[in-house]
């Protein structure tokens, strides 16, 4: 199987997922409270699921959505689906035009191909890490601006507002909120920001696609610690995340260390 076929199936499941959220209006549309969690999901998180389910995986291929329950059996595949159907879901609640669409596809714990789709702003990011990745069809790739420039980092607007991000105080960075994890991930890939990081735990369908994308437009992906995620993990879920090209990621590290 080719890696053009991965991304032409990830292509066809993020027009598909965004056909089947569209009857739904972002900003009123109405939701629920997952039991465990507490996180909001709609009816179009669902609808979305179910669509992508019966396009993206194959015979002996492994699946893991927020929105299906986990299946075990994953653990024993070469090649998984990881996805978020509507990753930003409160920003899709609340009309906030900061959600997408995720796809990522893992192969022996590595992230290789990937898409987001934004809807609203009509922006998609599809790729793998040995094609490259293109932004609405133009290749795409991350920033490398010089070493005394502004770097534009992309924060997570809960963080923010509960004041996680109070401490960072460096003057060469210029902090932005967006909502979505995957599409802040897909922005920088698509060089439209130079990085991004959390610094709360996030799940591997949050960041899975984006993870992809960002290393098939040359840069990296690191935990805080400096090492690299594995997916597929029995407990899907990383404590923190950083996303940059590789010159960014270095200053970002080391301000971080301090």
């Amino acid at each position: 199987m080719s890696r053009l076929d991965d991304i032409a199936r990830i292509r066809e499941g993020l027009i598909a997922a965004a056909e089947a959220v569209r009857p739904f209006r972002p900003g009123s549309v109405e939701f629920t409270r997952k039991d465990v969690t507490g996180d909001p999901v709609t009816e179009a998180d669902n609808a979305a699921n179910v669509v992508l389910r019966r396009i993206l995986p194959r015979d002996g291929e492994g699946w893991l959505s927020e929105e299906s329950a986990d299946d075990p059996s994953r653990l024993d595949k070469r090649r998984v689906w990881v996805v978020d159907p509507i990753d930003g879901t409160r920003e899709f609640i609340q009309g906030i035009p900061e959600w997408c669409v995720s796809i990522g596809l893992v192969e022996d714990g590595t992230p290789v191909a990937g898409g987001i789709f934004n809807p609203i702003t009509d922006q998609m990011v599809v790729g793998s890490v040995e094609s490259g990745v293109t932004l609405n069809g133009a290749a795409a790739r991350v920033t490398s601006p010089n070493g005394d420039a502004k770097i534009t980092v992309l924060a997570s607007r809960s963080e923010m507002r509960r004041g996680e991000w109070d401490a960072v105080k460096d003057a060469s960075l210029e902090v932005k909120a967006c909502g979505s994890v995957a599409y802040k991930l897909g922005l920088v890939a698509a060089g439209l920001a130079d990085a991004t990081w959390t610094l709360v735990p996030k799940s591997e369908w949050d960041v899975a696609a984006g993870t992809a994308l960002v290393r098939g437009a040359g840069g990296v992906v690191f935990l805080v610690d400096g090492t690299e995620p594995r997916f597929n993990k029995p407990e899907p879920k990383f404590p923190n995340f950083i996303a940059a090209g590789p010159a960014v990621a270095r200053r970002l590290l080391a301000n971080l260390g301090e």
